[in-house]
């Protein structure tokens, strides 16, 4: 997605791109799905984001929702609150989800209205580098294609194949826990994000369109074998417990063969940039899966670098040594999400009641806070950031009370990202 995003705008600009991509056809795996604000912007900017509302669910609202469970009962809500997009100040102040391949296909024909600048090559496959160029291997009739660029980019994920030739090595971090992801129906009118959890479970549900959901079930490490073996029951049953108007829903499942695994990981390289040689998205920075921010970091990594590649091109210099400004803008914003969706996953992690009491304080805080509240949501969003001081923890824990004073929108703008601090260079210019 990133690697589209990026050829979009560069074939927009005059830009010559390849893009090179190994799948044959579309991907029955689970991808990214939820688009922040940020990320909606700068669809605006490449001219799909009317298709892309068109063709996904949007809210603005996320409910937390803390249950007790009780033998041979239904459980018990002890918690609830709200996280609200709304508070923010811009025009996208609302998340969309969207199918993963329904977005790539916008971002396909968007680029290929650029035929005289955008070649797609498919299937085929990034093998390495030779003689300064980029060695392709189609997959159909096994030919060799050597391509020569003036700049290559590594948007091909985890595994990826550029970042080995520039020498990094991304040291993934583990999680106690993986997470099972399934699309079943829901009621028509579902139609906010929901985040269930109880001491020793977590259920993650984001509407999308055509009356589905999207739905994110936490499990031990390890756990999914012998789950598999209780039968496809124990899922149905897991899911009617916590979110009981799904219980009819779930039931449309009759394979565990529907479920996938995934297996949450998170690693930040060193480096983006070597020489001619860049990374966007997985490649760069892998973040745990909890605040949905790995398409929209690829995206947003694409727009900037997109945007500098351009710029070069409009000045009528290619140099290698400009591309340390997307590096310079784009890895400490990876880092800081990366931080906020590690600390997200941390508050899933441990079945204590002590952490969960604390966790429950957390959430209640954030909402009723209205400082920390809009921090939140700003963060997450990527339009933005606003760092949160000693008061702000210790208010969050409950250590302090909450403060009332309502944040305007002048001083939520302050923390707003500009464009020249989105794109320096025009500055320095």
């Amino acid at each position: 997605m990133g690697g589209l995003a990026l050829a979009v705008k560069l074939a927009s600009r005059g830009v010559n791109v390849a893009v090179v991509e190994q799948l044959s056809a579309e991907s029955p795996q689970y991808k990214g799905e939820l688009l922040q604000p940020k990320t909606l912007a700068i669809l605006e900017d490449l001219g799909v984001i009317d298709e892309v509302v068109a063709n996904g669910h949007s809210f603005s609202t996320l409910e937390f929702i803390e249950l007790e469970r009780r033998s041979s009962k239904q459980p018990k809500k002890v918690g609830e609150s709200f996280m609200d997009y709304g508070l923010l100040a811009s025009p996208y102040n609302y998340a969309l989800m969207i199918p993963h391949e329904t977005l790539k296909s916008i971002l396909l024909n968007k680029a290929k209205l650029y035929s005289e600048r955008f070649r797609y090559i498919q299937p085929a496959r990034f093998t390495g580098f030779k003689d300064g160029k980029a060695i392709i291997r189609h997959t159909k009739d096994k030919t060799i294609e050597p391509i020569l660029a003036r700049f290559y980019i590594g948007a091909e994920g985890r595994n990826s194949p550029t970042r080995n030739a520039m020498g990094l090595k991304a040291n993934n971090r583990t999680y106690n826990h993986h997470f099972l992801t399934v699309t079943i129906p829901r009621p028509a009118n579902f139609k906010t994000g929901k985040i269930v959890t109880t001491n020793h479970r977590f259920l993650g549900l984001f509407p999308l369109p055509d009356n589905k959901i999207r739905t994110v079930f936490l499990i031990k490490a390890g756990a999914y074998k012998s789950m598999k073996q209780e039968g496809i029951e124990y899922f149905h049953k897991a899911y009617a417990e916590l979110c009981p108007e799904l219980g009819e829903h779930v039931t449309s499942l009759h394979d565990w063969k529907d479920i996938q695994l995934m297996i949450p990981t998170m690693f930040h390289v060193n480096r983006y940039v070597v020489e001619n040689l860049a990374l966007i998205g997985d490649a760069a920075h892998a973040v745990h899966p909890m605040a949905g921010e790995g398409m929209n970091l690829a995206i947003q990594d694409a727009d900037v670098l997109g945007e500098l590649i351009a710029w070069m091109k409009k000045k009528g210099t290619y140099d290698n040594q400009l591309l340390k400004w997307y590096e310079q803008v784009r890895m400490p914003r990876a880092k800081f999400l990366l931080g906020l969706s590690h600390l997200s996953a941390l508050a899933y992690s441990f079945p204590y009641p002590w952490w969960r009491r604390i966790r429950m304080k957390s959430i209640e805080q954030m909402e009723r806070d209205p400082s920390l509240h809009v921090k939140q949501m700003l963060n997450i969003s990527g339009l933005g950031r606003w760092d949160n001081t000693l008061m702000d923890r210790l208010i969050q824990v409950g250590a302090f009370p909450k403060r009332k004073r309502s944040i305007s929108e002048s001083k939520q703008l302050k923390y707003f990202f500009e464009r020249t601090e989105d794109y320096p260079w025009e500055k320095e210019e």
